[in-house]
């Protein structure tokens, strides 16, 4: 979740709407999913063929409220695009796929929504064999801390327990990655039933039903009033640290080769301090000055 709270700004005129005064948007990413050295061998063979393996792989990252101000200031509802100086830029498909390594053709993200208790039970039990407990789920969405439970407690010693294995690791995926809601610690069930059949789960446009999410998120933070903002934030700052490089936090060159996806590359990074301290004076400036022969922001 991502909330409003004080923070330093610049007064003065830029394009676009400007948060209002004394606020900034504060980063709340969530934690990182299991390294893949305590995740199961036999249940990492079968992710691979979800399509979820590299998104699992993304790790801990830490986002910055600064910089995220700054994007939503830019951001327009009409042509879901960021206006800059140099031109509108936005996240594309093709960028979802590079960054999260997720399917961005296939089947609509799309299903029944039922906030029922019956409806959050059923589902539960196809597809992790259990039944969550009155704590473990509240109007219609499931706890992600009782399906990590349910997944690490997973044998994975028949082809079923490594499905429900699998299926608990992917919801856990789509909640802190892909749909992350303003709870950051739970996800509603109406995903339970594209996981009911696992030969299906890769079939399914996860990539861009993400993108749909973002945008979404956008428009709502776009708003004068609005005082929080959710969605998958890991790909809004990727993809504005590999398109503008000046707003990174460190050069793209200090990275090493860490393969697919690019998410990976800005895992772990060391927390600058003298990064996490720009105002969003300095992201606005760099964004005022940028120019047209910047390729990084090209599409």
């Amino acid at each position: 979740m991502l909330m409003l709270v004080n923070g330093d700004v610049e007064s003065g005129g830029v394009s676009g709407c400007r948060l209002g005064w004394g606020q900034a948007i504060k980063n709340l990413l969530p934690r990182k999913l299991n390294p893949l050295d305590i995740f199961n061998e036999v249940a990492a063979a079968v992710l691979t063929l979800t399509g979820f393996q590299h998104v699992s792989r993304v790790g801990e990252m830490r986002g910055h409220s600064t910089l995220l101000s700054v994007l939503v200031e830019r951001w327009r509802p009409e042509t879901h695009t960021f206006h800059l100086p140099v031109g509108e830029v936005t996240v594309t498909l093709e960028e979802v796929s590079y960054i999260l390594g997720l399917l961005v053709n296939g089947e609509a993200v799309t299903g029944r929504s039922d906030s029922s208790h019956q409806f959050l039970v059923e589902n539960c039990i196809a597809c992790f064999g259990r039944e969550p407990g009155p704590q473990d789920h509240v109007l219609g969405k499931v706890n992600l801390a009782w399906v990590w439970r349910c997944r690490d407690t997973e044998p994975c010693d028949t082809q079923e327990s490594v499905e429900r294995y699998v299926r608990a690791h992917i919801f856990c995926v789509l909640g802190t990655f892909v749909f992350l809601d303003k709870s950051t610690t739970s996800l509603n069930s109406k995903f339970l039933p594209l996981l009911w059949n696992f030969d299906w789960i890769s079939s399914y446009s996860w990539g861009a039903a993400s993108l749909a999410h973002l945008y979404r998120s956008l428009c709502r933070a776009s708003r004068y009033n609005c005082k929080e903002m959710d969605g998958p934030l890991i790909l809004l700052f990727v993809w504005a640290w590999e398109r503008m490089p000046l707003l990174a936090p460190i050069p793209r060159d200090q990275f090493g080769d860490v393969g697919f996806s690019l998410a990976r590359r800005w895992s772990h990074w060391r927390r600058h301090t003298r990064y996490i301290r720009r105002h969003t004076a300095h992201f606005r400036r760099g964004l005022d000055d940028m120019g047209v022969e910047d390729e990084s922001c090209n599409h």
